[in-house]
């Protein structure tokens, strides 16, 4: 069932093709019918799944047999979790992209073949399936943002595909090498990352290629200092495309580093260890700093992710199963109150208020024009600095806890970069909403449009996934933590705390 995930989204590419150019509403309609049934697809194969500690084979057939490529897609417990966040994102982004006016069916075209690609990413065990998954990304994510986007639009999309395109180049080289050297050991070709995760690489080998294959990953999941071009596209993107960066995409990258770099390479991660726990704090600090003293509002939520991400990057080096269960738990976390904050920043304030400047904002009292935008700002601020009750507690206690074991003078400075993100979340709800600077006079001529419905419903169904994951955490670890107990992790695991 959950290739279906893949072929709904395509399908409604497809579909939109087909569509008039003139006849916005109906690609609205389309576009967020194909979000919801992949989304409802990817909640019933995740539910259906029996063993989520095991790989499931979901389509198995051979592709291009000469090299050893099948078309192979499976699914575990940490794919259902992140298939799960994709169907979110998706659907959530079409919400807040309702008021899209400008060639409509090509937005939602472009926007639901990132998602399938996406998807194509989480559910593929076949090394060049998922990489050619993962090139399909760059395309839509590119003109995405120089199409529709803002803010130097054109040199965020590029600037973000140079990125992307030099990270997979990395991959791709680490990738080739690997397959080359597994030929020899295994005697015929192969691309299965399951087999290849099997395959005893030579210590030297490994200790090149790790770090040639996890930077290439960890580039498009915004390790520092390859992390500019986050922020940069994050504030060119439209709000979906933010909302899409920062909520899956990035994820691509983390998900990667663990599923291919990790797993194939665990001599290769134990010998780069600190390098990589040493970046991700660096990463983590180095983001709160920045959001603290921005003053465009988007630039805030693109450093934020930043610092967010380097949680996620923190708990794949401990290579201890609390702190990559704490990982997981962070990409779908980040995934769902980065998603609503570019949501709430992008299209409830920026769209109507036309500025991002908080000394701009400061004069509006968007807090009282826009209540709801508001209340929505600080729940999902909230969320952001780790209150209990949400997401974002759990998770970010499980990397802690997980790297206060291996490395606990780094987990300490991760506490620091977790205080300056307090600081920058409560100095974003006050210049943002609820400034003391005496107001500039109502334009009653032109008041600020009032949030839709549509906004309204993704902004709650975001909110919601972060309370209930937040109240309830065991309906997502009751498919992560097996996921590590199990055979296909034991060589990564074996060297590590337990």
């Amino acid at each position: 069932m959950l290739a279906w995930t893949i072929y709904i989204t395509f399908i409604g590419v497809l579909v939109l093709m087909l569509l008039p150019r003139d006849n916005a509403r109906a690609a609205r309609i389309v576009a967020l019918l194909t979000a919801i049934a992949g989304c409802v697809v990817a909640f019933a194969g995740a539910i259906q799944q029996a063993n989520p500690g095991e790989v499931t084979t979901i389509v198995k057939a051979s592709w291009i047999p000469a090299i050893g490529a099948n078309y192979y897609l499976a699914a575990d417990g940490i794919s259902l979790v992140l298939v799960v966040l994709t169907g979110l994102a998706a659907v959530s982004g079409i919400l807040f992209s309702w008021n899209i006016e400008k060639r409509t069916k090509e937005f939602f075209a472009f926007y639901l073949t990132l998602i399938g690609g996406v998807y194509g990413v989480f559910l593929s065990f076949d090394l060049l399936l998922l990489f050619v998954f993962y090139e399909l990304t760059i395309i839509p994510k590119y003109f995405l943002i120089a199409r529709w986007g803002s803010t130097r639009k054109e040199y965020g999309a590029m600037k973000l595909a140079l990125y992307s395109f030099v990270g997979s180049h990395l991959v791709l080289i680490g990738m080739i090498a690997a397959w080359v050297v597994a030929k020899g050991q295994l005697g015929h070709a192969s691309l299965d990352l399951i087999e290849l995760s099997r395959v005893h690489f030579s210590i030297g080998f490994q200790h090149w290629v790790f770090p040639l294959v996890f930077i290439g990953f960890a580039i498009l999941a915004g390790m520092w200092p390859f992390h500019t071009w986050a922020p940069t596209g994050h504030v060119a993107a439209p709000t979906a495309g933010s909302m899409l960066l920062a909520g899956v995409v990035m994820k691509l990258g983390a998900y990667g580093c663990l599923r291919v770099a990790m797993l194939m390479f665990p001599e290769g991660v134990r010998e780069w260890q600190w390098a990589v726990a040493a970046l991700a704090v660096a990463g983590i600090v180095y983001g709160a700093g920045v959001a603290l003293v921005q003053r465009d509002f988007k630039f805030v939520i693109g450093y934020s992710s930043v610092s967010h991400m380097g949680f996620v990057l923190l708990g794949l080096a401990t290579l201890n199963s609390i702190g990559l269960t704490g990982a997981v738990l962070q990409m779908f976390s980040h995934g769902i109150i980065a998603g609503l904050l570019f949501g709430v920043v992008g299209r409830m304030v920026y769209d109507r208020t036309h500025t991002r400047d908080f000394n701009d904002l400061e004069k509006m009292n968007v807090g009282k024009a826009l209540p709801f935008a508001g209340v929505t700002f600080v729940i999902a601020g909230v969320a952001s600095m780790g209150l209990p009750g949400f997401s974002g507690f759990i998770a970010e206690l499980q990397v802690l806890m997980g790297a206060w074991a291996v490395f606990p003078k780094m987990t300490i400075l991760a506490g620091v970069g977790i205080l300056v993100g307090v600081a920058y979340t409560l100095r974003a709800v006050q210049k943002g909403f609820y400034s003391d600077v005496p107001p500039a006079p109502i334009d009653h001529d032109h008041p600020l449009e009032p949030v839709s419905v549509p906004e309204r419903f993704g902004a709650v169904m975001l909110i919601g996934a972060s309370l209930v994951i937040g109240l309830f955490p065991g309906l997502l670890m009751n498919w992560i933590e097996p996921c590590f107990k199990s055979p296909l992790f034991a060589r990564l695991l074996g060297g590590g705390a337990q």
